[in-house]
């Protein structure tokens, strides 16, 4: 299995339908719950051990979730109510180095259960017409307001397997 990626890269080449995006919010509204089951019996020595060599820690990837999904957001609001406005990315490395990555991950998974209440009841609220809005992001482009749904829904999962994959093979 590939640590990096273990359930691979976003790749999605179909329509982006309101069924197709659904799903993906359904999979966006569980990930604060099935974060914290994966985390709920892990002590403090395991969640700062790292997915893979070189990886962020456990304790780390929650927190980089809580930050990514927040800017995730604005992102998704600014391009419901801005004509096709541009992005600021942020270095995501450098923010799993700041001290609040050490807090204790608690404070991140409230965040991400209010956050992705939030989140969600947007999505959910969305049109076929909204689905199509865009951003402009400096390094990737246009993109679409549906096609950032599922890369976030993927985003979730993925982050959700280092965790789960790290847990599997330490046998915890």
């Amino acid at each position: 299995m590939d640590m990096k990626y273990p359930i691979g890269t976003f790749e999605f080449d179909g329509e982006i339908t309101e069924s197709v995006a659904t799903e993906w919010i359904k999979e966006i509204e569980e990930l604060p719950s099935l974060l914290q089951k994966a985390v709920k019996d892990l002590d403090d020595e395991q969640l700062d051990t790292p997915y893979r060599p070189g990886g962020w820690t456990i304790r780390q990837v929650i927190h980089h979730l809580a930050d990514s999904h927040m800017n995730a957001l604005v992102r998704f609001k600014l391009a419901l109510t801005e004509e096709t406005p541009v992005i600021k990315p942020y270095n995501e490395a450098k923010w799993a180095e700041l001290s609040d990555c050490t807090l204790p991950i608690e404070v991140s998974l409230l965040l991400l259960k209010s956050l992705h209440t939030r989140w969600t009841n947007v999505l959910s609220s969305l049109s076929p017409e909204d689905l199509k809005k865009t951003f402009i992001h400096p390094e990737l482009g246009e993109v679409t307001v549906g096609k950032n749904i599922g890369i976030y829904a993927w985003h979730g999962r993925h982050h959700l397997a280092h965790i789960t994959s790290l847990c599997n093979r330490k046998g915890w």
